[in-house]
Formats: structure tokens, sequence, C-alpha cells
């Protein structure tokens, strides 16, 4: 049967769908004959044309290799693919990338269509392209090996490179189980030994190998006009800070011997010889297997179980799922849990037992079964989840070719999605999502349901009395704290009903049973006696102490995060201990599940404006609403479930959608003393951080209030009328009273006014016509850089729209390219000279650090807009990825500049969280140097440091090239 004859679904279609189809089959050639007898394959072709333009490009781009396809039985055309690359000869290394991304299209094309169609299931579609994945990294290793065969650097079997090459690259992750998702990196480690490894006489084994696969890794991912096979992540090899992406095995066995941890356990459970010396590979990992399955599990092994389980909780959360935006791979009942839930059983028993050692996630839940395990209903619910989650973020992907496994939070987008993954409406996707995350869930919290909580299991805890027990002070000492006097001290006066929260019997009594998780929870902090003396304070505010104790003692997952908060982030820290009540809505069932949305956010702010007696006790809700918010965003990025990278455009709505409602309640209260301006109005352009929406838990407000009015003798229409100039000039004075005055809830914002024009001497407010004048005439460069990331946020529609179009205006005017180069540099060495540029670690102004960034971002634009308007844009990242798009920079650029950027983002919304002042490494606490780790991608702090330096350098480097005359 053909491909085309196959085809039992596909996605629903609506009139946008089929106009398209209609469009394409109004043209010759025998795809659109094809599509045009076959009703079945008119409904897929349609659903396509209206849910992924990536496979509607592939379709159209190239109809014969398509109707080909369809032609074709599905299995045959996928064995050809794949033939064709294992038995692949290339001349050249660009015909063998040619070929290659072209097979990748092909193979592309053929499993959606499968996929979509019904024709193949999930295990299929993850084979085949996991497959081609093998295949792709093979042949490249032949035409690499073979060619250092001819260079005479290499002695080995020229009709088979790899057979006897030492070489070992292992397929890590979904790769090693044959489970790649459709737009899927590939996760590998390479290994040689040198000891059968036949490079000839004098070549120095090392080098040769890093070489080869740094050019292996540029065969599979440089993005080409035929686009890139897969990209390729080599960070899961030992210490990858400060290794070369090969290494010997004895290195490697040597590391993981010594030093590996249970992640690394966890990693190796899928991994899987995939191309090179497939025996030296199997060879090699036969020799690890005490390493990966230990017969008797240790204590700190068990420990790090459960602490993973706690942690994937604490991302989960509990209470309802929201589909809007619901992460399927990391949110709650997702695919993670599934993996979990196999992966922490494998580890436990594996070691016991040989035949749970299976890679593909189905085939160990049938092992875990059939070994008594799990149930047969356990089973069969969670491969059918399994395979239900992962056909949906193969659809996911499919939509632009984009690794993302997160659901649209648009309405519209989600309904398009939900027509996209077969059903007729969003409610219809949303219920069987439901069903199925409940699903897994209610197999996943019954995963090691009697692990221990929290507890302490390192001594004596006694805190009654009036003196110190000394084997108390000796466990609180095992614990971490550095002063088990005081925090001794602290806990017998809790016991003592010194504060309000413990002065109640019950409240003692849970108290009692809540310490030791505390201390535990606390003990794991950067500086346990701080965090302690912090929850201290909380204490101290509490009028009562039973729900809150009772609320701890049900949650230790809350408990870790709530430590975590007062040992590492002062910041947070000092939110909570002043306002203890802000602890309610991480509490909320939504808390964990996601971030709100602007409505959501506008309407919790009204409701707490609304209930203020006056304009001061309303600017004092507004702080309060701003305080609180800003710690619930941290303590989401401090738990894991708001990435680092998604914190500046958290911090930014929020300060968005307070500078829009301040504006209007200024403008009502200035209205009450001098009455309106007829036909005036005025909006906040946010500059800086918060307009390029990168703001941070510590950033001030970078401000510009611009106004306008009508021609002609004008003043206000109140009881004390003002001119405009001085109308404006004293909106602007209240606004930035409302967001930064001191009041008796602290501040809201520091606000900074010194970019408006002519800085501090310039007016506070600026008429639209004088600005545009400035900006067009006498404004400098910089003055020019910074407008590129001037938004307009609040006043109304029309008027921030005026504001918006006259940016543009300005910024698309042609621009001498040696004048901006010139001085982007000159302000470069300036601030270098003010600011220093030698540590890394200051983040902002570090030789390739974020300034560099920003700076390249900006010279692109005032350079190129003139010639492309799309360049425009408040956001670092998505000007330079803009620039990619527009050839303005390449592919290997913005391979760094997109790593660097998001790199360098996600640092720094953790120092600015947790950190008051400069970050120095070597004084800085563990807890601290986890977080970053984690942020940025690192198995510890050593290879987040050396991966920090090594992008930095290479940042420089481009800037250095790109910004020139």
């Amino acid at each position: 049967m053909t491909l085309l004859a196959d085809i039992k679904t596909g996605p629903v279609a609506t009139g946008d769908g089929q106009k398209k189809l209609a469009d394409f089959l109004g043209g010759q050639g025998e795809l659109a004959s094809l599509v045009k007898t076959n009703s079945v394959a008119g409904e897929l072709f349609a659903g396509i044309a209206e849910g992924s333009g990536f496979l509607w490009q592939l379709l159209t781009s190239d109809p014969v290799r398509a109707a080909n396809l369809l032609n074709e039985a599905p299995e045959a055309a996928r064995d050809r693919i794949l033939g064709a690359v294992r038995s692949e000869h290339a001349t050249d290394e660009t015909e063998l990338m040619r070929k290659l991304r072209k097979a990748k299209q092909e193979m592309a094309l053929l499993t959606a269509l499968a996929d979509l169609g019904g024709v193949w299931d999930v295990p299929h579609v993850t084979q085949a392209l996991s497959n081609l994945a093998d295949a792709a990294l093979s042949a490249s290793l032949r035409f690499l090996l073979g060619a250092e065969i001819t260079s005479g650097k290499y002695k080995g079997d020229a009709s088979d490179p790899e057979k006897g090459s030492g070489l070992i690259v292992l397929a890590m992750g979904k790769h090693g189980a044959r489970e790649l998702n459709y737009s899927s990196d590939i996760d590998l480690i390479v290994f040689y030994e040198p000891m059968i490894s036949p490079v000839a006489e004098g070549v120095e084994a090392t080098p040769f190998f890093v070489r080869l696969v740094q050019r292996l890794t540029k065969i599979m991912q440089e993005r080409t006009g035929g686009g890139y096979v897969f990209r390729t992540d080599l960070r899961l090899r030992p210490d990858p800070g400060s290794t070369q992406v090969a290494i010997t095995t004895a290195a490697a066995l040597s590391y993981y011997e010594s030093v590996g941890q249970n992640w690394e356990r966890a990693a190796m459970l899928k991994a899987r010889p995939c191309a090179g010396d497939i025996p030296a590979g199997e060879a090699f990992l036969k020799e690890l297997t005490p390493f990966i399955w230990r017969k008797h599990l240790d204590y700190a092994a068990i420990a790090d179980i459960h602490a993973m389980k706690r942690q994937i909780h604490a991302h989960r959360g509990h209470g309802t799922i929201a589909i809007e935006g619901h992460n399927i791979k990391l949110g709650r009942g997702g695919i993670r849990e599934v993996e979990f839930f196999v992966q922490t059983q494998q580890l436990v028993a594996g070691g016991r037992n040989p035949a749970l050692r299976v890679r593909g996630t189905e085939e160990a839940l049938a092992a875990l079964n059939k070994q008594g395990w799990i149930d047969q209903a356990a089973e069969n619910d969670l491969v059918i989840a399994y395979r239900f989650l992962r056909g949906i973020e193969h659809r996911l992907q499919m939509v632009a070719d984009e690794q993302t496994h997160s659901l649209p939070l648009d309405p519209a987008a989600m309904e398009r999605f939900a027509h996209f993954a077969g059903y007729e409406t969003r409610d219809d996707l949303a219920a069987a999502l439901q069903r199925t995350l409940e699903r897994v869930q209610s197999h996943y919290v019954h995963l090691f349901e009697d692990a221990p909580a929290l507890d302490v299991s390192a001594g004596s805890l006694v805190f009654t009395g009036d003196e110190d027990d000394p084997e108390t002070l000796a466990t609180l000492r095992n614990l971490g704290f550095a002063d088990p006097v005081q925090a001794s001290a602290l806990i017998r006066g809790w016991h003592h009903g010194r504060v309000p929260a413990t002065r109640s019997a019950r409240a003692r009594e849970l108290l009692t049973e809540l310490v030791p998780a505390l201390l535990a929870a606390v003990g794991k902090t950067s500086d346990p006696n701080y965090a302690l003396l912090v929850f201290d304070r909380v204490l101290g505010r509490l009028p009562a102490g039973v729900e809150f104790f009772a609320i701890l003692r049900s949650n230790p997952d809350f408990l870790g995060l709530l430590a975590d908060a007062l040992g590492t982030a002062p910041h947070l820290a000092g939110t909570v201990a002043r306002r203890p009540h802000v602890l309610d809505s991480v509490f909320e069932p939504a808390f964990f599940s996601r971030l709100p949305t602007d409505e959501e956010l506008e309407q919790r702010l009204e409701h707490t404006l609304s209930e203020a007696t006056d304009y001061e006790d309303l600017l004092n809700r507004a702080r309060i609403f701003g305080q609180e918010q800003r710690v619930l965003i941290g303590m989401r990025v401090l738990s894991g479930m708001v990435g680092a990278d998604r914190a500046g455009d958290a911090f930014a709505r929020l300060a968005d959608i307070l500078l829009r409602r301040l504006h209007g309640v200024v403008e009502d209260e200035l209205a009450k003393t001098h009455g309106r301006m007829p036909g005036g109005n005025s909006t906040v352009m946010a500059m800086g951080k918060l307009g390029g929406r990168e703001m941070t838990a510590a950033s001030d407000l970078d401000l510009i209030l611009i106004y306008e009015h009508p021609e002609g003798d004008l003043q206000s229409d109140g009881e004390r009328p003002l001119a405009p100039s001085q109308y404006y000039a004293r909106l602007t004075q209240r606004l930035v009273a409302a967001l930064s005055a001191p009041t008796s809830e602290g501040t809201l914002y520091e606000v900074d006014l010194r970019l408006r024009p002519s800085g501090r001497a310039g007016p506070l407010a600026t008429r639209l016509a004088a600005f545009v004048t400035y900006q067009a005439a006498e404004a400098w460069t910089w003055e020019h850089m910074a407008l590129t990331r001037g938004r307009a946020v609040s006043g109304s529609d029309d008027f921030r729209a005026i504001v918006e179009t006259e940016i543009v205006r300005v910024l698309t005017q042609k621009s001498d390219r040696t004048k901006i180069a010139t001085d982007v540099r000159e302000m470069r060495t300036k601030l270098a000279t003010e600011k220093g540029e030698t540590n890394p670690w200051d983040i902002k102004f570090a030789k390739g650090g974020l300034v560099d960034l920003e700076f390249l971002a900006q010279f692109l634009q005032l350079v190129h807009a003139h010639e492309h308007k799309d360049l425009l844009n408040t956001s670092t990242f998505n000007v330079l990825e803009s620039a990619l798009r527009l050839s303005l920079i390449g592919t290997e650029d913005w391979e760094v500049l997109r790593g660097a950027t998001q790199l360098q983002h996600n640092l720094t919304q953790i120092l600015r969280l947790c950190l008051s002042g400069p970050f120095e490494p070597e004084k800085a606490g563990g807890g601290v140097k986890a977080l970053l780790a984690r942020a940025g991608n690192a198995p510890d702090f050593a290879s987040l440091d050396a991966d920090l330096r090594r992008v930095q350098n290479e940042v420089r480097a481009i800037f250095e090239r790109l910004v020139s005359a």
C-alpha cells in the first residue's frame, strides 16, 4: 500500500487552509492531481496549509518529492532514505552536507505525513528519526575518517573507516532510546580508545579526535540554504567546562568512578553507541556497568532520587492544570513525569535486576510490569499517555520546526493548534489533555509514596529548658549552622511562646513536628543562620501560627522552596519578612502551573486598588501589589517553575501594568486641581531594560514622558490652570513620586529620567514635535541607540501608535555607517575605562557581556533599519534573530550570539534575585552557585564559569568584527 492509500485522518481545516489548498491545486503537476483525486489527502493537506508553515513549505517547494512520497509505501520510503544515507560516499564536505540536509527534509516530510495521516504511531516516527540521526552521524564519520586516510594521518580500513577506529559516539537521552522528537537536538558524548585507534605514527590522538568531532558537529548542525541535519549538544560529557569534546575512555572511566554523580547515572540509562566503533562503545558501556547499575544504593543516592522527585513535584505544583501555556514535557502530568516514573525505578532496582536495564520508555514500562514493580493498568495507562503526549509534542514542533514543548498561550493560536492536532475545537483538545495529564499524575503521585519526608537523622534535637543541649548544638552544626547557639536560642524562643504565632498549645505542637524538616531545609541553603533569622522575622509578624505551620508541615516541597528564598535571595527574604502574607499566593493552585496573564494581573491590581480610601492609601496598595508580585516571580524562578529566560518578560509585564494604571491615577489626581488639557495626550516611554522586556528583580525604570496638544494659547481647564509645558512637567513629577517616593510601604520602583532629550538639562516632559525634531537633528548616536529600546506603554492606544510611528521614522533614516561604528566603539571603550571589563561576572560591562550584545544589536538597527524595518525591535535577542533572517549576520555568529544572550540574561536574573551587591565567586555560597549553574544549564559552577568566559570571548570577537566601518 502507498502512503496516499494508507492515510486515514489528518488535521481539521477551516476556511484559511482550504483556500491555500485551493490556490495550490489550481496549478499543475502530479502532486496537485493526487490530492484532487483523494479527499482524505486533501483534508490532510488543507490542515497542514493552515497549521504548519514549515510543512507547507516542504510540500510546495518540491511537489515532485512530495508526490513521490505519496506514491510509495511509507516503510519503503523510510528504508530508501536511510539506505541512501548509510551508503553515502560524498566527494567533498559541501556535497555531504547538502545530501544529508536533503535526506533530513525528506524524512521530516515523510514522518510528518505518516504521523498526521494516522499511518504511523509514535514509536514508528521516533525510531525513523533516531535511525536517520544514526545514519547521518555514521556517514559523516566515514567521510571524515576517509579524508584522514587520504591525508595519511589515519591508518584505518578505507572500505569501512569506522571499524576498529576506537572512536565511540554515544547517543544520549531520547536519541539513545530511539525516541527522538520531531525537532529534537541530539545529545552525544564522544570517547576514544587511544590503545586501539589506528592514528598514524607521529599524530597526537587528542587533537586529531577533537578536530574530527568539531567537524562532525559542523556537518550536522550548521545552517545552510538546505537547513540543518540535527542540532548537536555535547555538554553531557564529563566536566564539560574543562574537558575537550573528545575524551579518552580511561579518563572517562576514572571520572565516573571517582566523581560521577547520580544525575549522570540517570543519563547513562539510555546511552547507546550509535556511530563510530560500535563494539568498542558496547565494551565501554559494559565496563561502566558498576557505575550505572549499583547493586546496593547508598543513602546519598537515595536522597538524590527523593530530591529529584521533590524538585519535579515543586515544578509540577498542585491543583488544576492550566491548558494554555502548559509545558507538556516539564509540566504537571507531562512527559518528564512518565520518564521519571520509569527511570527512578530502574535506578533503584536495575542493579539487582538486569531485566530492567532497557533504554526505551515503553520497553521499560513493560519490564517494570513483568518484574512486578507496576501493575498492568499502570503500564497501559502510561503507555497510552506517553504516546498521546509525544504526539502532541510532535505537532507543536511541526508548526515551525522549533524545539518547543509549550502549548500556545494566545486563545486564537490555541484554537489553531487544536485544529492542527486533529480536534474540532480547543475544548476537545483540552479535555483530552486534561484526562491524560491527570492519568499520569494519578500514577506519578504514588511513586516512592513512602519516601522519607525532609527530616533530621543527624542526631538529637531538644529545645526545652533554658540551656542549650550539647548534642543539639552538634546536630545543628552538622546540618550546616555556623552559629548553632544562635539557632538554638531562636527555636527555644519559639517553643516558649516568644512570638504570637507560637503562643497556642496547638501551634507549639505543630511547630515541634515541623522543626526537624525546617532545619533540614534551611541547613541546605548557603547561609542557614541568616535564613533562620529571616524565618524568625516572618513568625514575628504573624498573628497566629497554626494554619501556617500546618501548611508547611503538609507541603515539604514548599518548605524547601521557602528555605531557598530566605537563604539565597535577600531581596525576596526581606519582602517576605516584612510581609508574610505574600506567601498566601504561593499556596494558590495555579501558582506553580504558570505565570498569570496580563488580564489576570490587571484584575488583581484593580481589586487591590479598588479598596483604597484615598490617594495615599492607593499608592501604598500599589506598592504592596508590586512588591508581592515581584516576590512571586522570584519564587517561581527559584523553584525552577519559571526559567530565568522568562523572568525578564514577567518583571516587565508587571511594570507595564503598574505604569499604565498609575499614569491614569496620577492624571485623575492632577485633574482635581488643574483640570485636563483640552485635546492633550501623553504616554510614558519605557526605555532600557523595561523597554527591552529584560528587567530583573532589582531593575529601575528608565522613562520618558511624551505629550502632545493642539497649537495655540492653551491652558488646562481646572481651578488652577496650567500651560501645557507646566501641566505635563507636573504630571511627570507626580508620576515619578507615585512610583518611587517612599511611603509607609516603601517604594515601588526607582525611576530614571536621564534618557529624555538633553538629559538632566532638559524639561521633565517632552512634547512629541520637539522630541522628533531633537531626535532627527540634534541627538547623539548613543541617544538613537537608546531609542531603539523605546516602547510607549501607557496612555491612549491611538497616541501610543502615533509616538511609535514617529520613533520608527527616526530610526529608519539612512545613517552613516562609518560614523555609527566609530561612535559605538568609542562609547564601548569609554564604558570599559569607566566601569572596567575584565571581570567576567560583571556580566553587564564585561568584555563580551551584555553591553557588547546590546551595542551590536543597536548598531545593526541604526545601520540597516532604513532598508529593513523589521529589524526594529526592543529586544536584543529578537534583533539578532532578525539580523540572521535578513542575512546581516551569519549562522555561526547567530549561534554564538543567541547562546550568549540567553546565558547572560539568565545569569543576571539569578544574580539580581539573590544578591544586592557584586558577585564574588570565591565568597559566594553553594546555594547561589547551584542556582546559577541551573540557570546556565551547566552541571556545576566550575563548568558554568568556563562556559561564560568562553562565550564572552567569542562575543567580543564578533563585536570587533561586525561593528566596523
